[in-house]
This record gives structure tokens, C-alpha cells and sequence, in this order.
């Protein structure tokens, strides 16, 4: 084990260093898939994986990072203090339980640090049947020009516009119509895309070669930017499904959130990336949350999110202002303090530990 702070990054390259280097330790499978484009500073990208076990386990947990870049910084920590945590690792191979570390499905996001793959694309708003007519989000063609505006920082206008907006509709509505994901406007925010992505693609082949051959399946993506400070908040991702839902709460703590019954401090969304389990593995049981870990509050995350947006848009920002929109989107998915850490870690590890124990059906009289 290593000392918590020690285990995150200040960038995606050391993030990937370490991650590589702590998962070569004691021999793991690893394999790296190399991503198109250079990152931030010229370093080679990929979507690198690491099997702690069998590849023929029937029991297989998923722990991923980084499917909102910017959000890996979090999540690669969490993925190195797992790989040199030698009583987790005794515990889910004393289970018969292989772990697959999934680091920076957006390697790009998180080298370049932005929330979007280089299509501009939400990742997790990506999974859809492209083939079929895709979702529409008629509020967000209400706040789209509001969202973007043509100065950053926002005019005095559209601030106020923004703040009618939210005390007509509610914080809850403003939040919604923005991160649910949108499908009309490319260089919008949370766009879905109108394709799969290159991480999209990547992620389907890396689960049709590592998961297909499970029987039981948990995975936990790990995320930040909603809810209080340090608190991880365990969002159900998974189908519609009541019974599945009960075992998620029952592995997890009833505590587990859920967008289909309003308990979570997300909206509902759409295109989500577990929908590519059900492909990959369709008669396994699967069982899901996406750990969500707060940081600053609501509104602060979205203007984050807003002026990176903006930046994108306008490469010849003074530099100056380019540093303060990238240094508070920073602070929106990732509190540099080793409390802030710490409370990261703690979570975590006690959600894999509680994964590893559903999946051997300890305490669960309704395990399968």
C-alpha cells in the first residue's frame, strides 16, 4: 500500500505512468489501446487495461476512470491505490473475483483537460443505436445560446438571463435541460454525438474481448462533480430493472441513488456507457453504480463547464484567461486537498470491497 496522496496525479501522462508501472508490478495483463491524436503535451494517449486475474474468471468486477477526462484525475488515484492495496487484491482473488481496470476511457479529456472526447461528445450520453432517430431535448434548445455566449466571463445580460431562467424553473430544471445530453447542437454541451467515438468503439472491443466470457459482472465508473464535498454518492447504472436495482441497494447500502425513481442528484439520462455490457456479456448477471464524488456545488460545475466550452471555441483567448477557465474546471472535478483525497480513497475501496462480497453472496439471501 501507498501513502493515498502519492497514488493521484497532477497530469494524464504521470497518471498513466503510475497506473502502467503499478499494474507491471506483480506481472498483470496489460494492454494498451493507442488513441489517434496526440495528448495536451505530446504524449502518446491510449485506453490502457489491466486484469488483476483470470481471463476465464466467471466472477468479473470492472473499476473504470476517466469517462469524463477532466474526471480521471479522481479515478486513476482510486485505480493505482487499488493496484498496490494488497489486502483488496488478496480479498477478490481469495474470492475468485478478476478485476479489470479500465484507465481513461477519454484519454484525450483528460490529458487535454475537458470533460468531452476530441469530438466534442459526452461520452456517456454516446451509447445509442445510431441507426434509429436519436432523442431530443427541446429545453435544451432553450438555454443553448444562453449557455454560450459571445464574451467570457459572461456579460451582465446573460447572467441575468440565466438567473431568470433558474429562479422561474428551478436549479433542478436548469441542471437537467443542460446535462440530460442533446444531439443537435455539435459544439454544444453535453452533446451525444451523431456516431460513436473513437472511445465509444474502443470500449466495446475492450469489453467484448475481457467480459464476454463472465457469468457475474459489477462494475463502478468512477465520477465527480455532483453533490456535497468528498461524499461518493453510488448511482445505480444499470436497465430499468426493480430486481436489479434491489441487489445493487443490497450489495451497496440502501443509499444507492437511482435516475429512474428521482432518488439521485442526477436527471434522468440518456445514451448511457453501460448499455454496451448488455452486448458484450447478454447472459451475464450484471450489476452497476457510477460512484459519484462531490465537489463544488451545481452552479459553479456548470459555468465550469461553460467557459471550457466557450475556450474550445476560442483558441485565441489571452492566456491568462485560459488558465483561469482550465484551473476552475479543474476545481470543479477535483479538490486538491488529501482530505478531499482520503475521503475518495475510503469510498472506493469499501464499494470494491462490497462488490466483491455481492458477487460471492455473502449476506445476500436473494444471491443468484
Amino acid at each position: 500500500m501507498i501513502p493515498i496522496p502519492a497514488a493521484f496525479s497532477s497530469s494524464y501522462a504521470q497518471a498513466r505512468v503510475k497506473f502502467l508501472e503499478a499494474a507491471a508490478t506483480d506481472g498483470l495483463r496489460i494492454e494498451s489501446f493507442n488513441h489517434p491524436l496526440p495528448g495536451r503535451d505530446g504524449e502518446q494517449l491510449a485506453m490502457d487495461i489491466a486484469l488483476d486475474g483470470s481471463p476465464d474468471a466467471e466472477r468479473l468486477l470492472i473499476v473504470s476512470s476517466a469517462c469524463h477526462g477532466v474526471e480521471g484525475y479522481c479515478g486513476s488515484g482510486v485505480q493505482v491505490f487499488a493496484l498496490r492495496d494488497d489486502e483488496w487484491r488478496a480479498k477478490a482473488r481469495d474470492a475468485g473475483v478478476a478485476v479489470l481496470y479500465i484507465h481513461a476511457l477519454n484519454p484525450y479529456g483528460f490529458s487535454h483537460v475537458r470533460r468531452v472526447t476530441q469530438e466534442n461528445v459526452d461520452l456517456n450520453r454516446n451509447f445509442h443505436d445510431f441507426s434509429q432517430p436519436l432523442p431530443v431535448n427541446e429545453a435544451y434548445r432553450q438555454v443553448h445560446a444562453l449557455l454560450l455566449p459571445e464574451t467570457w466571463p459572461p456579460d451582465d445580460a446573460n447572467r441575468a438571463a440565466v438567473q431568470s431562467y433558474i429562479e422561474t424553473k428551478g436549479l433542478g430544471a436548469w441542471q437537467a435541460a443542460i446535462s440530460s445530453g442533446q444531439y443537435e447542437y455539435p459544439d454544444g454541451l453535453f452533446f451525444g454525438g451523431t456516431a460513436p467515438t473513437w472511445s465509444h468503439q474502443t470500449l466495446r472491443q475492450v469489453l467484448a474481448k475481457y467480459a464476454s466470457r463472465a457469468s457475474d459482472i459489477a462494475w463502478i465508473d468512477l465520477h465527480t462533480g455532483l453533490g456535497p464535498n468528498g461524499v461518493g454518492e453510488p448511482i445505480y447504472a444499470g436497465a430499468d430493472d426493480a430486481d436489479t436495482v434491489a441487489r445493487a441497494r443490497r450489495w451497496w447500502g440502501e443509499h444507492v441513488t437511482s435516475i429512474y425513481d428521482g432518488t439521485s442528484t442526477s436527471p434522468l439520462l440518456r445514451g448511457l456507457m453501460w448499455n454496451a455490457i448488455y452486448d458484450a456479456a447478454p447472459n451475464a448477471r450484471y450489476t452497476g453504480i457510477a460512484m459519484e464524488y462531490g465537489t463544488v456545488p451545481v452552479p459553479e460545475v456548470m459555468d465550469a463547464l461553460r467557459g471550457d466550452h466557450w475556450l474550445a471555441q476560442h483558441p485565441e483567448a489571452p492566456a491568462e484567461l485560459a488558465a483561469q477557465i482550465k484551473a476552475r474546471l479543474m476545481a470543479a472535478f477535483c479538490t486538491d486537498t488529501d482530505a478531499w483525497k482520503g475521503q475518495i480513497i475510503s469510498q472506493a475501496r469499501q464499494a470494491m470491497f462490497q462488490a466483491v462480497d455481492g458477487m460471492a453472496g455473502a449476506g445476500d439471501p436473494a444471491a443468484a
